[in-house]
């Protein structure tokens, strides 16, 4: 059974779930080189509900957000990444700029996001305020980062010729 879901049938699993009396969760990103802080951080938000829906950033949104060179996974292999995590539930993908669009529409209960975050600058906060949810700012893991993880590549493999590699 996949995970991954257009938002119209993830609307009608969540509706269906939401009658069972389940609490829905939701965070977003473009969760490109998959990491530590990643991981951690899905634990950390599942943990806060009972369904944890992951919206990734198309690449299109991604290169909006990050430039020409990224993501350097694609958006179907990041999703199919993402959706074997255990603590990840659901995957869906989104072309906007922001998931504003798709908060609003899908109406979870709980707004995780990171660290780097800070709460009054979470893209649908104000949304999920407005029908009784919440915003939880979960802690980074200080240097796990794919921009950190990039470097750390270049720095070691730029630096020797092919055939050392």
């Amino acid at each position: 059974m996949s995970k991954i879901h257009s938002r119209e049938i993830l609307k009608e699993k969540i509706d269906r779930l939401r009658k069972e009396g389940k609490k829905i969760v939701f965070t977003n990103g473009c969760f490109d080189i998959l990491h530590v802080g990643h991981t951690r951080y899905l634990r950390e938000a599942k943990k806060l509900g009972d369904i944890l829906i992951l919206a990734l950033n198309s690449d299109s949104s991604v290169r909006g957000l990050k430039g020409d060179r990224r993501p350097l996974i694609p958006e179907e292999e990041r999703a199919d990444i993402v959706a074997s995590l255990e603590a990840v539930d659901y995957v869906t993908i989104f072309d906007e700029p922001t998931p504003l669009t798709l908060i609003e529409y899908l109406k979870p209960d709980i707004l995780v996001k990171g660290g780097d975050w800070k709460e009054e600058a979470v893209v649908g906060r104000d949304a999920i305020t407005r029908w009784g949810g919440s915003v939880v700012i979960i802690p980074e893991i200080k240097g796990a980062s794919t921009t950190n993880i990039i470097e750390k590549i270049r720095d070691i493999y730029c630096q020797h010729p092919r055939n050392e590699m």
